[in-house]
């Protein structure tokens, strides 16, 4: 099968009659892309950024973001708050959160022994996804808002899969058992929970340093957006796979 990494060769390129069934595109580029006479049973997309901007998703002309949105914000009840913009509203924005990833861990604990360490289709495991979010709060409330020296927690979990240790350049050589990270997590969780009892609408507006890009001011709103984004797109993904694997599909 070929494979295309780390490559443009395929940019503006027009593919005619050709069979793609089964293929795969995974941290891709695929904007612009006009798929036409083609057939796409059982087609899956999944991005985490479709509704950023002004984009849309035109599918036989017609927009379908707003209806995947409202569909979304049904399935997760509380989704629907994650752009509160003050106080009142990022706190129980935050307590719909806290409250959904309790259910789901305690769903995830009455299932068979090894699920929170289950990969599906090479995804990450639920322990592996709570190590992300620590790393998320960490970079986005202790170093973005709070600009802590040595904001990360060690169990934390970046995008490439590499574990943080005491700063962004240091590894992790063995991954922390699940009872350790339910412990980091919750810490972080209080952090959020904290910071957010004490905030005023004042503090929202002051600007920090993008924790990612220190040239590029955020507000402090911005950066708990991006928290609480990415509680929802991270818990949307461990509910999918922890009803893939209570079906079999693993």
């Amino acid at each position: 099968m070929a494979t295309f990494s780390g490559s443009d060769e395929l940019r503006g390129a027009v593919v005619k009659n050709a069979d793609l069934r089964g293929a795969q595109f995974r941290g891709c580029d695929l904007s612009g892309v006009v798929v036409r006479g083609s057939e796409l049973q059982q087609m899956e997309i999944d991005s985490p950024w479709i509704f950023d901007g002004d984009n849309v998703l035109l599918v036989n002309g017609v927009d379908v973001l707003p209806y995947v949105d409202a569909e979304l914000n049904r399935r997760f009840p509380g989704r629907s708050e994650q752009r509160a913009a003050d106080p009142d509203g990022l706190r129980s924005a935050w307590a719909k959160v806290e409250s959904t990833w309790a259910a789901t861990l305690a769903r995830a604990a009455a299932m068979p022994d090894g699920t929170v360490e289950a990969s599906v289709d090479g995804e990450w495991s639920l322990t592996q996804t709570l190590r992300h979010l620590i790393m998320a709060t960490d970079m986005w409330l202790g170093k973005g808002i709070l600009g802590k020296a040595e904001p990360f927690h060690p169990v934390g979990l970046l995008d490439t899969g590499t574990a943080r240790e005491g700063g962004p350049d240091g590894l992790q050589t063995a991954a922390p058992s699940y009872e350790e990270v339910l412990r980091a997590r919750a810490g972080r969780q209080t952090m959020v929970r904290d910071f957010l009892a004490a905030a005023t609408a004042d503090l929202l507006a002051e600007p920090r340093p993008n924790p990612h890009d220190p040239d590029h001011d955020e507000t402090v709103l911005s950066c708990l957006h991006t928290i609480l984004e990415e509680e929802w797109e991270h818990h949307r993904y461990a509910a999918r796979d922890l009803d893939a694997i209570a079906a079999g599909r693993v």
